[in-house]
């Protein structure tokens, strides 16, 4: 696979705390939003919608679909993400909608589209539960929204692209790292699936190709080896010098966890990198061109041979 060129890191102030620690602070929008996930009276990122070039109707509405966390560093990223696609396409009607935990909720969100399009952007790394059986039936109940669903955002080459940014503003050295005390954990929240840990072990193998050491998905929940237990693993093969790198798209208790195995080595969440934008537009523009109501169990691993 061609190697991709790394979008230069973005370097924050510091900040205190295990989740400032994750991610720098970002803009703090939430009074911008209103309840259904439409951006509010003084959001000045607001495009309105534009009818395509040949006069035909608007392009459907993005709805990026976010887990929620008690967090509240996870809405501000997302909310920050959805900026930089807006900034990508200026016009779209970019939305938001949670599975639960945060408003706006996605019912909530899909019910101020009665009569529209749209696109169902998961911004969930692998198929799981949620891909496979909460959107769909959140779909099912609104059949007043014509709705596609795209398929989750990894594995995908661009996910790589962020993850190695990510390790880079962590301290990882690539004219450093390349010997044999170095190796990297990707930290992951878990799944009972198999197709979601099928998927994060795509990924860890993107990523070891791309740095030219070994990289061992963990988890933080429902599979093996957790976190600590890969890090014990790596050692006794003589690999001291381990990096973790937060397979989460925003901040959020497990990825605080994950994090906290290696303090001084762990990479903040995917969050919003730019490389991230990029995968949202194009799991949006997939799936414009699937059927109406398509699954969402899309095959992400046969996706990513002709993304």
């Amino acid at each position: 696979m061609t190697e991709q060129t790394p979008e230069r890191p973005h370097r924050s102030p510091p900040t205190t705390g295990s989740t400032a620690r994750l991610l720098p602070r970002t803009t703090d929008r939430l009074s911008l939003v209103s309840r259904n996930g439409t951006p509010g009276p003084m959001d000045r990122t607001r495009q309105p919608d534009r009818p395509a070039a040949d006069g035909g109707p608007p392009a459907p509405s993005l709805v990026a679909v976010a887990h929620g966390s008690r967090d509240p560093e996870a809405l501000r990223t997302a909310l920050a993400l959805l900026d930089l696609v807006r900034d990508l396409r200026p016009g779209l009607d970019v939305r938001l909608g949670h599975i639960e935990l945060n408003r706006p909720l996605l019912p909530d969100t899909l019910d101020g589209l009665r009569g529209a399009d749209a696109v169902l952007v998961p911004l969930l790394l692998g198929r799981g539960h949620h891909v496979k059986h909460d959107l769909p039936a959140a779909t099912a109940a609104a059949p007043d929204v014509r709705t596609r669903i795209a398929a989750p955002l990894g594995p995908h080459p661009l996910l790589v692209e962020a993850l190695y940014g990510r390790l880079v503003e962590a301290g990882w050295d690539p004219a450093d790292e390349g010997g044999r005390r170095a190796a990297v954990v990707l930290a992951a929240a878990g799944s009972r699936d198999p197709d979601s840990a099928q998927d994060t072990r795509r990924t860890a193998g993107l990523l070891a190709t791309r740095l030219g050491v070994p990289v061992v998905p963990a988890y933080a929940s429902a599979a093996t080896p957790t976190v600590p237990a890969a890090l014990r693993a790596l050692a006794a093969r003589g690999r001291h010098r381990t990096f973790v790198a937060s397979y989460f798209t925003a901040p959020g208790r497990f990825a605080s966890a994950c994090a906290d195995a290696v303090p001084h080595r762990a990479a903040a969440p995917l969050g919003a990198h730019p490389a991230m934008a990029r995968l949202v537009l194009h799991r949006y523009d997939r799936a414009r061109s699937a059927p109406l109501g398509g699954p969402a169990a899309a095959d992400a691993v046969s996706l990513l041979a002709s993304a």
